[in-house]
């Protein structure tokens, strides 16, 4: 029985209790079950200060054994998540560039 319970979790992208990883969801990144919030997002939260009470204000349609799992996900596995802030960060940061690029080069273009 156990093996067809594991099976089954596997085959649905189930990683960690209420976490999975589907590669059409999320970018494939872990995110809360039946949900689009990333793990990442939660840890945000915990790195800003907040409390898994004040992060269930934020996700009000998560319960706080979701948020307890992305955390413990996170605990279990952070080189991976600091990865994906990395690498968030890194496409905030291209983004801001080409926008401010952009916005310059349509400034210069108007004022002729």
């Amino acid at each position: 029985m156990a093996t067809t319970m594991q099976t089954w979790t596997k085959d649905r992208g189930y990683v960690y209790p209420h976490i999975r990883k589907v590669e059409d969801i999320c970018g494939g990144r872990p995110c809360i079950d039946g949900t689009r919030v990333r793990v990442v997002n939660i840890v945000f939260l915990e790195k800003e200060g907040y409390t898994p009470e004040q992060m269930l204000e934020k996700y009000p349609d998560l319960d706080l054994a979701q948020i307890h799992a992305a955390l413990t996900y996170y605990y279990d596995n952070p080189k991976e998540i600091d990865a994906y802030i990395v690498e968030d960060e890194t496409w905030d940061e291209r983004y801001e560039r080409d926008r401010a690029e952009f916005l310059s080069k349509r400034r210069a273009t108007t004022s002729r």
